[in-house]
């Protein structure tokens, strides 16, 4: 077994946690779109009714708002805890 060098071993583990955080994402994503669309589609057609659109528009506005709400809410956590 090859051993890794410090500067390998925490290009890794960059690695790792970048990946870790795109299958979070991803996860929260497909979470996110059952959610609207169990709220906004009763019933799956060739096309969406206005009503629809409208409703799944909000829903993913909401979710960003959220979600960048959460966001700003923790990175000044971080900043202040790095002070």
């Amino acid at each position: 077994m090859v051993e890794l060098g410090e500067a390998d071993e925490a290009e890794l583990q960059r690695l790792v946690a970048a990946e870790q955080q795109k299958a979070q994402f991803t996860a929260q994503v497909h979470h996110f779109m059952e959610l609207c669309w169990d709220k906004c589609v009763e019933k799956p057609g060739n096309r969406l009714d206005s009503r629809t659109e409208n409703c799944l528009s909000s829903c993913v506005d909401r979710f960003i708002d959220t979600t960048l709400a959460i966001t700003s809410r923790f990175a000044q956590i971080v900043q202040k805890g790095g002070q």
